[in-house]
């Protein structure tokens, strides 16, 4: 069975999340239901990982190994898996891929950008697409605050719990590298990226609301860094809304990125 890497985007606001539910109203089931379309029988996917309800994607990864009968190439898949989904969801490129790739564990590195608009009025088609925060943010403050999150820490106090995690904890599980974040302003919209090794559970948005604290002076610098010293603590308890998050790529090396 020929295995295939499919890059796909999608408007998260419709949808809830990536993973699969037993309401069917996630990107997962779309996908799988149209590929069901197009082969007429079942088929799953395997994602680099999941978003949230609510969060967008400009290049999430997913891989299918679909049947040798099925004689398409990696332009007539992108074509007829885009004629089954639904406006917010597009299939941007499809490439074949050994069977010992994955998704999942081939992945080398993610990168996400959260998107916050600080006009007093937040234009309409703005809305589910970023954070609005009308509060003046100090990008100086804003950009330290990111300074402090970039090498290797451990960052269980900046993630929410799916309450399927491993008892006792293994040692290194909470553990990420942030290769860089950095923020950009550009007239009323600020961006923030983000690039690491990998995510945990909504780690990225609870970075964004401890850094944007910090910027708008509710909370000082200490904080997170008291946090990232000393793990073992309580969590920031602020969390940025998922309409601003995007999953802007999955970085594998050679062809595959």
């Amino acid at each position: 069975m020929p295995r295939y890497l499919f890059t796909c985007a999608y408007n998260g606001e419709p949808w809830h999340g990536w993973q699969s539910q037993a309401d069917g109203n996630t990107l997962q089931d779309c996908i799988e239901a149209a590929f069901a379309r197009i082969l007429k029988s079942p088929l799953r996917i395997c994602a680099a990982g999941r978003t949230d309800a609510g969060v967008h994607a400009l290049a999430q990864s997913f891989h299918a190994d679909v049947p040798s009968a099925c004689r398409m190439s990696e332009v007539d898949w992108q074509a007829a898996l885009n004629s089954q989904l639904p406006a917010s969801v597009r299939i941007l490129r499809v490439l074949t891929v050994p069977t010992t790739f994955h998704a999942r564990f081939s992945a080398l590195s993610k990168e996400y950008e959260y998107r916050i608009c600080c006009s007093s009025v937040l234009p309409p088609l703005l809305a589910g697409r970023v954070w609005h925060c009308p509060n003046r943010l100090n990008m100086a403050a804003l950009r330290r605050a990111l300074q402090l999150y970039c090498g290797e820490h451990d960052f269980r106090r900046f993630a929410a719990r799916r309450g399927n995690e491993p008892h006792p904890v293994p040692p290194g599980y909470f553990t990420r590298t942030i290769y860089s974040a950095t923020a950009a302003r550009h007239a009323e919209l600020i961006s923030m990226r983000f690039c690491g090794s990998g995510f945990l559970y909504r780690m990225v948005r609870m970075l964004v609301g401890a850094a944007v604290r910090v910027a708008s002076g509710a909370q000082s610098l200490s904080v997170i860094d008291e946090a990232l010293c000393h793990p073992e603590g309580a969590p920031p308890r602020f969390c940025a809304p998922p309409g601003g998050l995007y999953l802007v790529r999955v970085v594998y090396g050679d062809r595959h990125d």
